[in-house]
């Protein structure tokens, strides 16, 4: 059965076929193309075509099927030793003390807002001074939290997981380089 987006499916007949190969038969790898299913539309007609104002793009080798190779477990199973390793467990820890609460009390501010918002007009048109009242005040004071949370998450980021996490991708690097013979 041909997909409805019309990529290529090799063995299947349809407008995803690659032109020149025989029912059955692989066609060669570089003549392998996909649609790109993030192209805009307003830009029809740039790039490469099909006829269809679509551009179409080959198939990088790592997607193929089959294409991995014994090289695919074995980086598989690096990443897998670094997940399990303390130091990871540490930093995904950092985080979660850290977003965890920061969403729920950001969410919390945000749902009060809106919920005095809608149930008690009058405590926000209390005027506060000149022509601000109560309900500008929050909202500006919504856009403040928002920057604040901001500055925050990355201070924390900075401070407490940022040198552990590079140390981490070291590793991961030097464990892949390991496994694919020492190419980088």
């Amino acid at each position: 059965m041909q997909p409805s987006n019309d990529r290529f499916r090799a063995g299947g007949g349809g407008p995803g076929n690659v032109p020149g190969t025989d029912e059955g038969q692989d066609p060669e790898p570089e003549d392998i193309r996909y649609r790109d299913p993030w192209y805009d539309a307003l830009a029809s007609g740039w790039g490469d075509g099909n006829g269809t104002g679509a551009p179409t793009a080959p198939v990088p080798a790592a997607h193929r099927e089959g294409a991995a190779g014994p090289e695919a477990g074995a980086a598989a199973e690096a990443y897998l030793e670094v997940q399990r390793s303390a130091a990871f467990q540490e930093v995904r820890n950092r985080y979660r003390r850290f977003v965890m609460p920061a969403v729920a009390l950001f969410l919390a501010w945000y749902v009060g807002y809106v919920l005095t918002a809608t149930t008690a007009p009058g405590l926000m048109a209390r005027p506060v001074v000149g022509a601000l009242n109560v309900g500008m005040l929050a909202g500006l004071g919504q856009f403040l939290s928002t920057f604040l949370l901001a500055w925050a998450y990355a201070r924390h980021a900075r401070l407490r997981r940022d040198r552990a996490a590079l140390e981490l991708r070291w590793d991961t690097q030097e464990l892949t380089r390991g496994v694919r013979g020492g190419a980088s």
